[in-house]
């Protein structure tokens, strides 16, 4: 499979409107962060039927900026969307899929635990209004909740229970790659999920501590003991300049960047 990160920032983005500061002045590409979302590009099997010949993109979350980063990486097909959970920064791009339904001709599966897409129920109720002109005017969007493995594509798709302070997200695990975004805290039953990884992402806000997000070194700390073997940290604030940062890092661990494409099994 094939992942691209379309996006690494917090909530905020990087640069921070009205923020002076040297990674918001970076000309450094790698610092400059939309909000957190990831492509994956998975193959075709030939018993996926939707897949075809030209395998399955999945997209996690619809980030406010899904545009830009649709355009930036010439993004004109998806075919499921798993959300992580119901913040702002993660579904604000909800109403950008009915792009993606004009050009498939066809509507879209979102895949999530029930609470989530609950949310988002409520939060977009004028594309679930009974008479909401479907695939122009709004996004027709399938709501699939799962509370357990799945299957999407042909693939097995695993959720990851995680904690962001006092709310749960899922994480989300194929094959031996997971993603892992907005964490704190990660369960016992959800560490045994994260075992024989090539490849993890993981949530690393900020060297300092906050109540909802993983520090960069407690971010460091749970990659010691999951021992993977890459990991790329995501969802970083401006206090974490992309170069600098990752000379002081481990081997095998660095953070991730806007429209950086990696290959796992």
């Amino acid at each position: 499979m094939r992942i691209t990160f379309l996006g690494t920032g917090t909530s905020h983005g990087v640069p921070m409107i009205g923020c002076r500061c040297a990674v918001c002045r970076s000309d450094d590409p790698r610092d400059r962060r939309t909000r957190p979302s990831i492509l994956i590009e998975l193959p075709a099997l030939s018993q996926a039927r939707s897949a075809e010949s030209n395998g399955f993109n999945l997209l996690v979350d619809t980030s406010t900026d899904l545009r830009a980063q649709a355009l930036r990486h010439g993004l004109d097909r998806i075919d499921a969307i798993f959300y992580t959970h119901p913040h702002a920064d993660h579904i604000f791009g909800f109403d950008e899929l009915r792009r993606f339904n004009h050009l498939t001709r066809r509507p879209l599966a979102a895949y999530g635990d029930q609470d989530t897409l609950a949310a988002i129920e409520r939060t977009f109720g004028y594309a679930y209004d009974p008479g909401a002109p479907k695939g122009g005017g709004v996004p027709d969007v399938r709501l699939c909740p799962v509370a357990g493995p799945f299957g999407i594509g042909g693939h097995d798709i695993t959720p990851v229970p995680v904690r962001h302070g006092t709310s749960r997200v899922n994480g989300l695990r194929i094959g031996r790659f997971a993603y892992v975004t907005d964490c704190n805290a990660i369960p016992d039953a959800s560490m045994a999920l994260l075992e024989g990884l090539d490849v993890l992402v993981l949530d690393a806000l900020r060297h300092k501590a906050h109540p909802t997000h993983f520090t960069l070194a407690q971010a460091v700390a749970m990659a010691e003991r999951l021992r993977p073997a890459q990991t790329y940290f995501t969802h970083m604030c401006h206090d974490l300049p992309h170069a600098a940062t990752c000379a002081a890092l481990p081997d095998g661990v660095s953070l991730a960047y806007d429209g950086l494409v990696i290959a796992c099994r």
